[in-house]
């Protein structure tokens, strides 16, 4: 079978390799799955590189221990462990793997079976590896503000996958929603329905006169004190990611200013696949749909994981492995 491989860290395009490996086997509370598509995450692009250092302590020193990387797939279950029962032959699943290790840039996965939920019908692969990862994040972000309808919401990162899903999620509560990105997705924003696009590389969204209820970082590339200044009174700040010295500065200066004040400064601590089956539903009512980067072809994976990277993209990165 065909896996992306990569046995040193760098940049994406020099360390990864489409390699030819055997197709593992299951153990006997594992699933076999064929793998249909997947789908890129800020994991991908910061383990390939190591950077941030950190990552190392978790993932290997020198270099990676498991040398597959992805963390979001949709597929076919195509060998069933002898202590399974939830689970046959056939079934179309679909998850965020990353609590039981990774892999999911491969034609084929050996895993848990409580890694992946049942894929609902109507809902076809490539949306179904999309969705996982990036709509948790942003309602299980908007479960911790308390979202509530009609507040003015705002998202940092606006074009990517979390940012175009979160959109959605808060359409839903008929919320104004503006984003933050830049200038060349503004224009798919605004048709995507966000009330309002404002271009990073031209001004600062903490200096202008705007206040929101909830603010849906995903960059957290500002200081906790400018994100202050554009929370409203009973304002809530939710971080999912970004800089490691701004997420930091936020661990300790949004706590003492959460202890202090009204308003909430809190970064999300992500539990893969909780109210999976709820977004599948929605996904396959056409409630909700994933802006999609693709599908791409699995060969093109290192310039893609670059690409994702570099910020370029609009909505999720999705790859057919097949």
């Amino acid at each position: 079978m065909k896996a992306l491989y990569y046995d040193s860290y760098g940049s994406p395009e020099k360390v990864l390799r489409v390699k030819d490996i055997v197709k593992p086997s299951p153990g006997s509370d594992q699933l076999l799955i064929k793998i249909r598509a997947s789908a890129i995450n800020d994991y991908d692009w910061s383990v390939v590189r190591g950077k941030p250092y950190l990552y190392r302590l978790m993932f290997g020193l020198s270099k990676p221990k498991k040398p597959i990387p992805g963390m979001e797939l949709a597929g076919t279950v195509v060998e069933v462990g002898t202590k399974i029962s939830n689970f046959k032959v056939g079934d179309a699943v679909h998850g965020d793997i990353s609590n039981f290790g990774f892999g999911s840039f491969a034609q084929y996965i050996c895993i848990s079976a409580e890694a992946v939920k049942k894929m609902p019908e109507g809902l076809d692969f490539f949306q179904a590896a999309a969705l996982p990862h990036a709509t948790l994040l942003a309602q299980q972000a908007f479960d911790k503000a308390e979202l509530k309808k009609g507040q003015r919401v705002l998202i940092n990162g606006g074009g990517g996958g979390v940012g175009t899903l979160g959109l959605q999620l808060a359409k839903l509560k008929k919320c104004y929603v503006a984003g933050v990105d830049s200038e060349a997705k503004q224009e798919k924003m605004l048709s995507l329905g966000f009330d309002k696009v404002i271009d990073y590389q031209k001004e600062n969204f903490t200096k202008r006169s705007e206040q929101y209820d909830v603010i849906l970082d995903c960059k957290t590339n500002q200081r906790v004190f400018d994100y202050k200044k554009v929370l409203t009174p009973q304002g809530k700040y939710i971080s999912i990611g970004g800089k490691l010295t701004k997420l930091l500065s936020l661990l300790f200066w949004g706590g003492l200013f959460t202890k202090l004040g009204n308003k909430r400064y809190q970064i999300l601590s992500l539990k893969p696949n909780e109210g999976l089956e709820q977004i599948g539903e929605l996904a396959a009512k056409g409630q909700l749909k994933c802006e999609l980067d693709g599908p791409h072809d699995f060969e093109d994976l290192p310039k893609l994981i670059q690409y994702f990277g570099e910020g370029k993209h609009l909505g999720k990165v999705v790859v057919r492995t097949e």
